[in-house]
């Protein structure tokens, strides 16, 4: 591969990819600020909008917490516990039901034994693997003197760590959907603030989006700068 003097070309991939990732946290910061200032008519918070989908879906095994930081906001399902952060625990805001109904979505996911979800959960402990390991067993092949074989095991390692983030994509696209026909549903948001809930969870998808071309745009760049060194 060709070398314009000190300028590796394969650069531009990760720039892109770090690019991506600014503008994807730049929107869902912006779109949620946003509707996190338009309150909803049925004035109920995160936390009860939670816990009146778990009742209403017949769970009651999962119970909601309220956890620290902006957006941090998820679901533990070795715990059995929704966590909402500070911006939706106790809001009212279109905003901050959408996003509680998000977590919710994946407890129901996890009630019906939704495949995607199960696959992503077996694969959590590869994917830690692929994204702690892989580029320092790759750099390690580098520094002994290009033994291709370590270079070629980091690189099939890091691959585990993106497989992670394709199969997140349907697992987070699904969970909001599921959300949206709740909230609406189970009349939480009127037909019009809905449609702004659902532009917070789309802005919010994107950031999955965007970490997943990230990561492949990475792996693109590993495959292309030893790939030919392998062949060579």
């Amino acid at each position: 591969m060709p070398y314009y003097g000190y300028f590796d070309p394969t650069y531009i991939l990760v720039l892109i990819g770090a690019v991506l990732s600014m503008w994807a946290s730049f929107k869902v910061n912006s779109t949620f600020s946003k509707y996190a200032r338009v309150q909803s008519y049925s004035g109920m918070t995160g936390a009860q909008v939670a816990e009146a989908i778990l009742r209403y879906k017949g769970i009651h095994d999962v119970r909601v917490e309220h956890i620290r930081g902006e957006l941090t906001d998820h679901y533990d399902p070795s715990k059995k516990v929704v966590r909402l952060s500070d911006s939706v625990y106790g809001s009212t805001s279109v905003a901050a039901i959408g996003v509680a109904a998000h977590e919710c979505g994946h407890v129901i996911q996890h009630h019906e034994n939704y495949v995607p979800l199960n696959f992503r959960t077996a694969l959590v402990p590869a994917a830690n693997i692929g994204s702690k390991l892989g580029i320092p067993i790759i750099l390690l092949g580098v520094l002994l003197g290009s033994n291709m074989v370590l270079v070629q095991i980091g690189i099939w390692v890091f691959a585990l760590a993106v497989l992670f983030q394709l199969v997140t994509l349907p697992v987070e696209f699904n969970a909001s959907s599921r959300a949206l026909v709740c909230i609406e549903e189970y009349g939480m948001v009127s037909h019009e603030e809905r449609a702004k809930s659902a532009k917070v969870l789309r802005a919010a998808a994107f950031t999955y989006v965007a970490a997943a071309a990230a990561s492949i745009l990475q792996l693109l760049r590993l495959i292309m700068l030893f790939g030919r060194r392998s062949n060579d």
